[in-house]
């Protein structure tokens, strides 16, 4: 039973689904930024290239070594530093950093969904909303407000001139009389 109630709570659990429209919504969020990313990057382009093509190829290729001659002394001081009888105790030590580390991000990557799937929430709500405000607006303008219809007022009119009159009312349209429904359901009492 526990099974059954664990698979049951995961069906009916809204919140991949709320996940998954906040991370649209987000995405849509920051689609709406990358036209004024591309006007800034056209605006700064000229200068970047100007600097490239301005640059000295001499003191670009001496940084160059510079960095590359600390980046192997550094590796070397570290080799050199290495002891072959701690290694054993530094990696068991490095192996429980990472168990801790890896801990720590799927705590973090837990609070980003559960705020993602919030996030998602939240524009779920206001979606469902804008689309009610339509539909109502739509609504409004396939079927108008109804107004006192001036052919309502001239047929009662007419009914009341024909009741003074003494002429019968004009009959019903569809041809159903009231004494024949009330006997179908009188008989159809009778059957049971």
């Amino acid at each position: 039973m526990a099974i059954a109630d664990d698979l049951k709570k995961t069906l009916t659990d809204p919140t991949p689904l709320y996940f998954a429209a906040g991370t649209a919504d987000l995405a849509v969020q920051q689609a709406k930024k990358v036209p004024g990313l591309i006007d800034q990057l056209r605006a700064e382009a000229p200068a970047r290239i100007e600097a490239v093509k301005n640059a000295d190829t001499k003191a670009v290729q001496e940084k160059a070594k510079v960095a590359q001659e600390a980046v192997t002394a550094k590796v070397a001081e570290v080799l050199g530093a290495i002891d072959p009888k701690k290694l054993g105790e530094t990696a068991q030590d490095l192996a429980l950093r990472g168990v801790g580390v890896a801990a720590e991000y799927a705590v973090r990557a837990k609070e980003t969904y559960d705020k993602v799937a919030e996030h998602g929430e939240q524009a779920v709500r206001a979606w469902r909303g804008e689309v009610a405000d339509e539909i109502v607006d739509i609504a409004g303008a396939v079927e108008p407000e109804p107004e006192t219809a001036p052919a309502a007022e001239a047929s009662a009119d007419d009914a009341a001139a024909g009741d003074a009159a003494g002429e019968k009312p004009a009959a019903r349209k569809n041809g159903v009389r009231r004494g024949t429904a009330k006997k179908a359901t009188v008989t159809a009492g009778d059957e049971s």
